[in-house]
């Protein structure tokens, strides 16, 4: 009998320890599973979901606020081919329309749409159609070359859909947007992505720096000055460019920033000009090399490089030497950011330049001066009004300033900062002159253009 219980004591035992066992080491693995399985819920799955960061969103909004109010533009365009060898050398011949095309956007209820230069160049004829394919005739109002920005109308009785700007200052990289736009001639079509860049600079090494809103939104053939939205249905761009080697969409394309096209269609419409603002300073990026070059620190800014004499910067105190990291707040990392904040100032408007001076860093007021140019286009070169100070300099009583040279085969001769004091013996004191005489000229007869150098040196040069 007592082995009978001591056998039943061994067994009772020997299950227990066999069923704690299970428990601990079989159960107890599988009840980690579900907290397991519930921390792998919070992730985002990679496709895309209408919930980012707890906030939906939403672009059906934003393209219904907008797709109203940008246009398909029609470019209408007459040349004359020559059909016999006597109209090749004089002139003349059978009259032949072209036709071309791009997108505008509305920009007010009375019918201003602002759209781009290249879209409307030459044009003889502009028509307009709306999203719902009511057809009108526009006006040309203005243009501005340098920043591809135009300004035409459209009339009627009733008002029409436009888009309210936004501020393009506040953009943030990888910020939705949508781009809105009449693509290979289609209707209104929209296409989403994201801020990809900001101050993104095509031009950089032909003298004319830009400013561009980079974005991955497609934009093709077609899209040229139509809308780039937030997610408000907020102006921010007008589409202007894409960099391809096929001449389609293959991943970037870029807006001229809200905040510059705007400033630059109220110049037109107050001015009938655009007034340009600027510091008046020579100014080159920072990267690794260019720093070792000038003996700083800084890897991103703008140096400054040289000072023009009278300029807003010249009396607000910026000197040589100088680094440019901020202007009102906005950061300055290359010099596209500078021209790019500053393309939306007017002359007198006063902005607040942060700077990196024998490493302290300080604030300095500036007042913008307005930039008086002209280009000469026969003679490939760009020139301004001299100041008092650059012809006292050179001990001369007149002339203007070559700021650049336009063409290549100039730029050979270092023409920039040689003072123009006549073209074809006539005195030279301002560019109206300049103007004048350009226009008064015989265009057949070769240019006479006398100028004295940084050295004081006075030469002549025949153009033909």
């Amino acid at each position: 009998m007592k082995q009978t219980m001591r056998l039943f004591v061994v067994a009772l035992v020997a299950g227990a320890v066999t069923l704690g066992g299970y428990k601990y080491f079989i159960e107890g693995e599988n009840t980690s599973a579900l907290p397991q399985q519930e921390r792998q819920t919070n992730f985002i799955p990679t496709s895309f979901s209408s919930e980012v960061n707890g906030t939906s969103l939403d672009l059906t909004e934003a393209a219904e606020k907008t797709v109203h109010a940008v246009v398909h533009v029609k470019n209408t365009t007459l040349s004359r081919e020559p059909s016999n060898i006597m109209e090749y050398f004089n002139g003349g011949g059978q009259p032949r329309e072209m036709v071309g095309s791009g997108s505008g956007v509305i920009i007010t209820p009375d019918g201003y749409i602002i759209t781009n230069n290249h879209v409307i160049a030459n044009a003889s004829q502009l028509t307009v159609t709306l999203n719902n394919n009511k057809t009108y005739q526009a006006e040309l109002i203005g243009t501005d070359p340098k920043t591809d920005i135009a300004l035409i109308k459209i009339d009627s009785k009733d008002e029409f859909h436009y888009i309210p700007f936004g501020d393009s200052n506040n953009l943030k990289i990888g910020e939705w947007v949508l781009a809105v736009g009449n693509p290979f001639n289609l209707t209104s079509t929209v296409t989403a992505g994201i801020i990809s860049a900001k101050g993104r600079d095509l031009n950089e090494f032909d003298g004319n720096p830009q400013s561009f809103i980079q974005t991955d939104a497609a934009v093709n053939r077609g899209n040229s000055g139509g809308a780039l939205v937030n997610t408000n249905g907020e102006l921010i761009g007008i589409n202007t460019a894409i960099t391809s080697e096929t001449g389609s969409y293959v991943g970037y394309s870029f807006a001229v920033p809200s905040n510059n096209a705007r400033k630059v269609i109220e110049d037109i419409m107050e001015y009938g000009n655009v007034q340009q603002g600027i510091l008046g300073i020579r100014g080159t990026n920072l990267n690794s090399k260019s720093a070792e070059q000038f003996g700083v620190k800084q890897t991103q800014g703008v140096y400054v490089a040289g000072i023009e004499r009278g300029s807003g910067a010249d009396k607000g105190g910026i000197k040589e030497g100088d680094i440019i990291n901020s202007v009102d707040g906005i950061q300055i990392s290359k010099f596209s950011d500078l021209t790019g904040y500053l393309g939306s100032k007017r002359p007198n408007d006063i902005v607040n330049v942060s700077i990196l001076r024998n490493g302290e860093e300080r604030v300095v007021p500036v007042t913008l001066v307005k930039l008086e140019t002209y280009e000469i286009d026969y003679l490939g070169l760009e020139v301004k009004n001299a100041s008092k100070t650059d012809l006292a300099d050179r001990g001369i009583p007149n002339g203007v300033i070559v700021t650049k040279a336009l063409t290549r085969d100039i730029s050979q001769y270092n023409l920039a900062g040689v003072l123009i004091t006549n073209i074809n013996d006539e005195k030279v004191s301002s560019i109206d002159d300049v103007k004048q005489i350009m226009a008064a000229r015989n265009f057949n007869a070769p240019i006479k253009m006398t100028f004295v150098n940084q050295k004081g040196e006075t030469n002549t040069f025949i153009f033909r």
